[in-house]
């Protein structure tokens, strides 16, 4: 087995690393859109106060990110099997879904979406987790 915790990115908030190859298998844990100075891309503060959250943002820097991770094992989109997606809310889907179809095509990876009532950070929309076969 061999894992990874990339220096330039944002560093995991327990105990486990970014990604991990067991076999011909790899495997990435939740991503979010935090960059390594622990703030989140899609995710800005008006002049009001309040926090406006884009979820087409978030979904296009969390599979930038699971593509740099993916990347450091000598793998990359195209090798993804599956994908779980976990989303604040159900709204955002479409605007998910649509961003998502930039990365992926019909023969794409398989995919489960699923609405969890709160992430670890009030400003994530969305977190993503996958699988990838890439033989040794």
């Amino acid at each position: 087995m061999k894992t990874k915790v990339l220096k330039e990115s944002a560093q995991p908030l327990g105990n486990y690393p970014h990604i991990k190859r067991v076999g011909d298998f790899i495997y990435v844990s939740g991503t979010s859109s935090r960059r390594n100075d622990n703030t989140h891309i899609g995710a800005e503060q008006d002049e009001h106060g309040k926090w406006q959250l884009d979820i087409r943002l978030q979904t296009e820097a969390v599979l930038k990110n699971i593509e740099k991770l993916i990347q450091s094992m000598n793998a990359n989109l195209k090798d993804v099997s599956d994908i779980t997606t976990f989303l604040v809310d159900m709204k955002d889907f479409k605007g998910y879904n649509e961003v998502y179809g930039k990365f992926f095509d019909h023969t794409g990876p398989t995919r489960t979406t699923v609405a969890v009532h709160q992430l670890p950070h009030p400003n994530l929309l969305i977190e993503i987790k996958a699988i990838v076969y890439k033989p040794l």
